[in-house]
């Protein structure tokens, strides 16, 4: 007599194992013959020789066998046969053949069954003693065809680890494997290579053809640059249209060979769309993967500034990180700045200041005019300066989101301060570049406008003069369509371009602010004073009022009121006043 297991898991079915049960009720028969015939499993039993006892309509269409080609056969050597790597699985190493000698149940996840037309198809098999009398029989197994959940749990794994529109590993595989590599280089003293990529100009692309050639690009640039490198090296689109490439094992040396051979591959390559025709070429920045290396964030982060270094000297270019590299160390200092400048807009740590705008001959009097300056809290309350931080955001695109904080917090101080408002003639604020190219900025200012209710006129937005010719069709329409609302512009650190007065006529501004490189050390440098006379004449040709700035003694204010500039900022006028938080 075989002892019963703690797992003996034939208990849950007395009826079904018990053939004393079966003898003495055939209804009860008939019933488990239905009850086998309609459930979505494979079952069937065999007896303690292995010979198939009975089965149901299920495992038959499965396995593709007729009832009397099974009843009465092995079914070990019919269809079950193989282990998952596809070695020959002995029938006496058969787990589930050993249930019949063990008396316990068995259930596994990975099996292979064999169909009558020779095609396999993975299994989970649960073997269940069948008991008379506290004497092992047989068993019944239960499985089901788990190809369709495997073949899913396939599809899920690749998307976790790659990007569903190239068939590249994604950041997330790429990160992990560049852990891996810092982790050898550590250990082994071996030297691998980081490369982060860039597609040049492939905004371009985008706006001309529109996002699906985007896409197609991208997965054809994939695929050629893919072929480029060894099977031991890994190829990532880390988003958007950059991508990751790291040499396993390979000094800087042998990496350039593999960039050059990657950069022939794109030179002879063309991306048609349609009827256009595109030469498409990379910035790439590489970083030496080495014992010294710290961790993978200051790895890719060397990485993305070297290839900003590369498009910035032109694109096109390979820049090889090097710790001691000017540009570099900046680029990360701008970098730093990114993440206190987001948990400063999040945790409401912008503050404003206003700074007085008088007129010359009367620099003393209460200034009716101001520009509005941001400057940012540290968590400690310490006031940083718009020249720590703003250099960041403009070169990360954050300035939209900070001009728009200027705006309504400034709109809403003049709401609150009504006597301040009825004062002020002019409230000066600035604009970014990147911000006159937002096409939702235009109506975020007039509804913040409209909800606090202050009279356009009031308003002067100032852009810079790169920014303005930079962006001249854009900035025009924008400056047009405002002042038609009542707004007015004054066009900032005028001076300071190459072609200042040749782009001037084209820009409809109210204002001219004289750049301060050239009023700073005016009662020493008759140069600059030629400059400032020359642009305060032109402005006062084209019926434009003058703001001078940095104007920051008195010496200065007596020459700026002798050449006939209307208005002066700066220190000899007054520093910057912290505007009260609300």
């Amino acid at each position: 007599m075989t002892p019963k297991s703690e797992n003996d898991d034939s208990r849950q079915f007395p009826d079904a194992m018990d053939t004393t049960s079966q003898r003495h009720s055939a209804p009860l028969t008939d019933m488990l013959a239905l009850l086998l015939d309609s459930t979505g499993e494979g079952i069937f039993g065999v007896d303690e020789n292995g010979k198939c006892t009975f089965i149901n309509r299920a495992a038959l269409a499965m396995l593709g066998y007729d009832n009397e080609e099974v009843i009465g056969k092995n079914t070990h050597s019919l269809f079950h046969f193989t282990q998952q790597n596809g070695t020959p699985l002995f029938e006496d190493d058969c787990p589930v053949c050993r249930t019949s000698e063990s008396g316990k149940s068995y259930l596994s996840s990975n099996e292979i069954l064999w169909s009558k037309d020779g095609s396999s198809f993975p299994a989970e098999i649960s073997s269940y003693p069948i008991v008379e009398k506290d004497t092992v029989k047989g068993r019944a197994i239960l499985f089901r065809n788990v190809a369709a959940t495997r073949a899913m749990e396939r599809r899920v794994n690749f998307l976790t680890n790659h990007d569903c529109l190239t068939g590249l590993i994604n950041r997330y595989e790429f990160e992990r494997r560049l852990e891996e590599a810092i982790d050898s280089a550590r250990f082994y003293k071996i030297e691998h290579v980081l490369g982060y990529m860039d597609i040049d100009q492939f905004k371009v692309i985008n706006d001309t053809c529109g996002h699906k050639a985007g896409d197609e690009l991208l997965r054809q640039l994939g695929a050629l640059l893919l072929q480029s490198i060894r099977r031991e090296d890994s190829f990532a689109r880390l988003g958007g249209d950059e991508f990751g490439l790291l040499l396993r094992q390979c000094p800087m040396e042998q990496a350039n060979r593999v960039i050059d051979k990657m950069r022939k591959a794109l030179s002879a390559f063309q991306f048609v769309w349609k009827e256009s025709t595109f030469a498409v070429t990379f910035s790439i920045g590489l970083v030496a993967i080495t014992q010294e290396t710290q961790n993978r964030e200051n790895a890719m982060s060397s990485a993305d500034s070297a290839c900003y270094m590369a498009k910035d000297s032109g694109r096109n270019r390979v820049h090889i990180y090097q710790a001691d590299d000017v540009e570099i160390v900046q680029r990360h200092g701008e970098m730093q700045w990114v993440s206190r400048i987001h948990e400063a807009l999040a945790d409401n740590r912008l503050v404003l200041r206003q700074q007085k705008i008088a007129r010359s001959y009367d620099a003393d009097s209460f200034g009716d005019c101001c520009e509005i300056l941001v400057s940012m809290l540290d968590k400690e309350g310490k006031l940083i300066p718009p020249g720590a931080f703003l250099p960041a955001a403009e070169r990360f695109n954050l300035m939209p989101a900070i001009d728009r904080w200027v705006v309504r917090a400034a709109l809403k101080w003049l709401t609150t301060n009504t006597s301040r408002l009825q004062d002020l003639d002019m409230c000066s604020i600035n604009l970014s570049g990147i911000t006159l190219c937002d096409q939702s900025f235009q109506q975020y200012v007039l509804n913040e406008m409209g909800h606090q209710r202050i009279p356009p006129e009031k308003i002067c937005f100032e852009i810079t003069e790169t920014a303005a010719i930079n962006s001249l069709s854009t900035a025009t329409s924008f400056i047009n369509t405002m002042r038609q609302q009542g707004y007015r512009f004054a066009l900032d650190d005028f001076g300071s371009g190459l072609a200042s007065f040749g782009y001037l006529k084209d820009l409809p501004v109210d204002y001219l602010k004289i750049d301060g490189s050239f009023v700073v050390d005016l009662e020493n440098n008759p140069v600059n004073q030629a400059i400032v006379t020359s642009i305060n004449q032109i402005g006062h040709v084209m019926n434009l009022k003058t703001i001078a700035e940095h104007a920051e003694n008195d010496a200065v204010l007596a020459i700026l009121k002798t050449i006939g500039v209307d208005y002066v900022q700066g220190y000899g006028v007054g520093r910057p006043e912290l505007i009260p938080r609300s």
